[in-house]
C-alpha cells in the first residue's frame, strides 16, 4: 500500500520542513535507547546518538494537538522542571489558557486536596518524563491521561501519547512547544492558517 494512502492532505503535510527540525537539533537523541521508544528511532549515528525520526515526531505533535483540545484548556496541566521548558510551556500557556507549571513540582499538587498547591487537571502535559517524575507519578496514581515529550532515553510505561524530541536542548524545546501551540490553536479553530500566528519559535526560545 502506498505510504500515506487513506490520510488526508494535511495529515501528510507536515507543519515545517525536515531542515527545520533539524536546525532546531529536534533530531538529536542520547547515547541510551530503551525499547519504548524504539519505533520512532530512524538511525544510530557514528558517535554512538541515536537519531529520532522527525516525520513521525511531527504526526504525534498533530495526533496530540487533537487529543489536548478535547479538554477544557484549564484543565490541562503543563509542566517542566527543566529549565529549557519553562519560558516555551510559558507561552503556550499564554496562546492557549492551559494551566503551567514550571520549575519544582512539589509532591502531593495532583493527589493532597490540602496542598496550597493543589490542582485538579483532567490530562497533563510532560516536558520530560524523567525530570518530571513526580508529576508523572501523581498523574498515574489519580489516573488521568499523560502526553510526554519523549527522548531516546525515555520510558513510556505511563505515558499514553508520545512526541518523540530531543527534550533537552534549548532551540529542540522552543520549535515543539511553537508547533505545539500552533496545532492546538488550529484544532480550536482560533487560527485557519499559518500566517495568522504571529508569534515566532525565538518567542518561545529560553535564555542562555
Amino acid at each position: 500500500m502506498a505510504e500515506g494512502k487513506g490520510k488526508t492532505e494535511s495529515e501528510n503535510k507536515m507543519m515545517v520542513s525536515e531542515e527545520t527540525y533539524m536546525t532546531s537539533g529536534v533530531h538529536i537523541g542520547t547515547r541510551q535507547k530503551t525499547a519504548d521508544i524504539k519505533e520512532f528511532i530512524y538511525k544510530i549515528r557514528n558517535d554512538g546518538l541515536y537519531i529520532i525520526d522527525v516525520k513521525k515526531t511531527d504526526v504525534r505533535i498533530k495526533h496530540s494537538a487533537k487529543f489536548l483540545v478535547q479538554y477544557d484548556p484549564s484543565k490541562v496541566l503543563v509542566v517542566s522542571v527543566r529549565q529549557y521548558g519553562q519560558k516555551p510551556v510559558q507561552k503556550l500557556g499564554e496562546f492557549t489558557g492551559m494551566q503551567i507549571l514550571e520549575g519544582r513540582f512539589r509532591p502531593g499538587t495532583l493527589t493532597n486536596p490540602n496542598s496550597k498547591d493543589f490542582i485538579e487537571p483532567e490530562t497533563i502535559l510532560l516536558t520530560d518524563p524523567l525530570a518530571d517524575i513526580q508529576a508523572l507519578k501523581e498523574a498515574k496514581n489519580i489516573g488521568i491521561p499523560v502526553v510526554a515529550l519523549c527522548d531516546t532515553n525515555n520510558e513510556t510505561r505511563y505515558v499514553d501519547f508520545v512526541i518523540p524530541t530531543n527534550n533537552k536542548g534549548r532551540r529542540a524545546l522552543a520549535l515543539i512547544y511553537w508547533l505545539l501551540t500552533k496545532a492546538i490553536l488550529t484544532e480550536q479553530g482560533k487560527i485557519k492558517s499559518d500566517g495568522e500566528f504571529t508569534a515566532t519559535v525565538e518567542d518561545f526560545e529560553a535564555e542562555i
